[in-house]
């Protein structure tokens, strides 16, 4: 009955676990994540994979790049080039050395760059991103369905941008602006320009600007006018499109591990894995649990040494050698007793003579007689006992 009452109170507390683990584990949001991350690796509404797609199918070859800037120095460089900045992670900033080599690839390359985490990249060439995070900008230019911004361009009117941020181990990192033949607005709003094209006047390479990277996302190319916007700065005009995915932190670096974590939190499956994971463990723990007493444990007693020799004499008996088990129990005896230079295979008979002729107890002399009265042949079964406890008594009584 009580082993029944366990079993029933284990699997009440097992359904009880998985209710709280799948109330604590559901979020009560929608199962398809809303966070904007402007990456091509990403199908959500947040991510960009739709533009790279779009591109795709205007026939651009396209690249998605992995590494450090600085391999860029050995990228096959082509008259008709883009390379692809959408606001980098918080996590994976653009650092210092690397703010250098972008702006140095702006010779050999076309850039564009959209961001307010982009902005100190922005500054050499001149702009920065007046970001407002509590208020939208409105878009002139892209019909009834504009899209919602909320950041602007604003000109700094410097020559130069120095980055102070890795003054301690690199030292600080200083471009210079270039010259622009042209600057033109594609995208206004009243506070200011929302996208402009600067082409440079040493070289002809262009450099867009864009002070929102969600102009960029799949869900403002799918339900909004910049969609058409959008690939107009790629169609026709590029013969290939590089995407940066190093400051997305898709870099070479990232583990396996840390994919699978970020897949398991923003996909329904995941959530399903993490909740049985959790009862799962919660279940082992309150299997731990111990219901009742403890069940005393069997005490084990050690066999003694005579005990053994009383199996031995019993098992000899049985099997009718009584004499050889008796001269056995003696010349054991005689092994204990004798030093070691007297132990031989001399007759073990007068061995006994020898240690009747030295014992000078009456005990002891007894005991002896006895022991050579079983040795002799013709003795009953029992006699292989009596020759064991004998020996074992004048063991106790000679042994040094």
């Amino acid at each position: 009955m009580r082993q029944r009452a366990e079993l029933f109170a284990g699997f009440a507390a097992l359904i009880v676990l998985g209710v709280i683990a799948a109330l604590a584990g559901g979020s009560g949001e929608a199962a398809t994540s809303t966070e904007f991350v402007p990456s091509t690796f990403v199908a959500t509404p947040g991510g960009a994979e739709g533009l790279l797609d779009a591109i795709t199918r205007l026939g651009i070859p396209i690249r998605r790049w992995r590494e450090r800037p600085v391999g860029l120095a050995s990228y096959a460089s082509m008259p008709r080039q883009i390379m692809v900045i959408l606001e980098p992670d918080l996590a994976h900033p653009i650092s210092a050395p690397e703010l250098l080599q972008l702006a140095n690839y702006s010779a050999t390359s076309d850039l564009l760059i959209a961001g307010h985490t982009a902005d100190h990249l922005m500054r050499c060439f001149g702009y920065k991103v007046d970001w407002h995070p509590f208020d939208s900008v409105r878009v002139s230019g892209l019909g009834s369905n504009p899209p919602k911004v909320g950041a602007n361009l604003v000109a700094t009117n410097a020559t130069t941008f120095a980055d102070t941020t890795r003054t301690f181990d690199v030292g600080r990192a200083v471009c210079h602006v270039p010259v622009y033949q042209s600057v033109t607005t594609l995208l206004d709003s009243p506070r200011g320009p929302l996208v402009i094209r600067l082409v440079r006047s040493d070289n002809g390479r262009q450099i867009i600007l864009a002070a929102d990277a969600g102009l960029f996302s799949n869900r403002d190319l799918r339900s909004t006018g910049a969609g058409v916007f959008v690939l107009g700065l790629f169609a026709g005009r590029y013969d290939r499109v590089t995407f940066d995915e190093y400051h997305h932190g898709y870099g070479g670096s990232g583990s396996l591990f840390a994919a699978t974590v970020a897949w398991s939190r923003d996909s329904p499956w995941g959530w399903m894995a993490w909740q049985l994971a959790g009862v799962g463990v919660l279940a082992l723990l309150f299997g731990a649990v111990r219901f009742g007493p403890a069940i005393p444990a069997i005490v084990r007693r050690r066999r003694s040494a005579l005990e053994h020799v009383r199996a031995l004499a019993t098992a000899l008996s049985a099997a009718h050698g009584h004499d050889e088990a008796v001269a056995a129990l003696i010349q054991g005896l005689r092994r204990r007793l004798a030093p070691p230079a007297l132990r031989t295979r001399s007759d073990w008979r007068r061995w006994l003579d020898h240690l009747m002729a030295r014992s000078r107890s009456t005990d002891e002399r007894a005991a002896i007689a006895r022991l050579q009265t079983l040795a002799e042949p013709g003795q009953p079964s029992s006699s292989v006992l009596d020759a064991a406890n004998t020996v074992e008594e004048l063991w106790q009584k000679l042994h040094p």
